[in-house]
């Protein structure tokens, strides 16, 4: 398989998940790192989408009159009730919280989405401008989630690669204390 730049680039060709019999432990573990990898940083990109989305339907609720109290009085509910609950994963202490800096032409929608400062401006956005902010972050959000889904699947599969293997003997259950 040849490298690619990208982590999900990698992840969705089909040659990442061709062919498992013929890789060495160490070759599936190392991708199974990188699907963990790459599930965690898709995780923190649908947290931060999510937390913008419940920020603007509060904004617009706000301004419908369903809400009476600003932004910032409401906020600490806000970001309390976008978690629900223990996920799959927990995001490392250690995770880089820095985002790419959005800089033109051929960057991922996330890098747009995430790096646009408006809640800076929320205040002065009139509601066609509420509205694709808000489109902008579904349709965001639907890619982070499809990708998430392509993670899941190579990890599935890699993971039945290595269990066969366990399974059928051709691995040394010695190795798993390895793996940790």
């Amino acid at each position: 398989m040849e490298p690619r730049r990208r982590r999900i680039d990698q992840v969705t060709d089909p040659a990442f998940v061709e062919n498992l019999e013929s890789l060495t432990m160490d070759e599936l573990r190392d991708r199974r790192r990188i699907l963990d990898d790459l599930d965690t940083e898709l995780s923190f990109y649908r947290r931060m989408l999510h937390g913008r989305m419940d920020l603007l339907a509060f904004e617009m609720r706000r301004r419908s009159g369903e809400e009476t109290r600003s932004l910032i009085e409401a906020l600490p509910q806000i970001l309390a009730d976008g978690i629900d609950g223990p996920s799959r994963n927990v995001i490392p202490k250690d995770l880089p919280l820095t985002l790419p800096e959005y800089s033109g032409e051929g960057n991922r929608s996330i890098d747009h989405v995430l790096g646009d400062g408006f809640l800076t401006h929320l205040p002065s956005l009139d509601e066609d401008e509420l509205r694709d902010i808000q489109d902008m972050l579904a349709a965001a959000e639907r890619d982070v989630s499809a990708q998430r889904r392509t993670v899941y699947s190579a990890y599935d599969r890699i993971t039945e690669e290595i269990t066969r293997r366990y399974r059928e003997g051709t691995a040394d259950g010695s190795d798993l204390l390895a793996e940790r």
